[in-house]
């Protein structure tokens, strides 16, 4: 059976003079470095403040166990 380990990755989204700004950028180079270490992207949700604005997202990872 497989077995896996979990990681949160909250990412804020608060940036900007009204916030609910993600720098995608700098996202992609964390998801991009997780991944060579065997994290892939299990689900995401989006914390939203209301008006279409974002306050964070969280990102689920997992990697299977040795």
């Amino acid at each position: 059976m497989k077995r896996f380990e979990y990681r949160t990755l909250d990412v804020s989204a608060n940036r900007g003079f009204w916030g609910g700004k993600v720098d995608i950028q700098e996202l992609t180079d964390e998801l991009n470095r997780l991944g060579r270490e065997g994290w892939e992207i299990a689900s995401s949700v989006d914390l939203n403040w209301g008006n279409g604005s974002s306050r964070n997202v969280l990102i689920m990872l997992k990697r299977e166990l040795s």
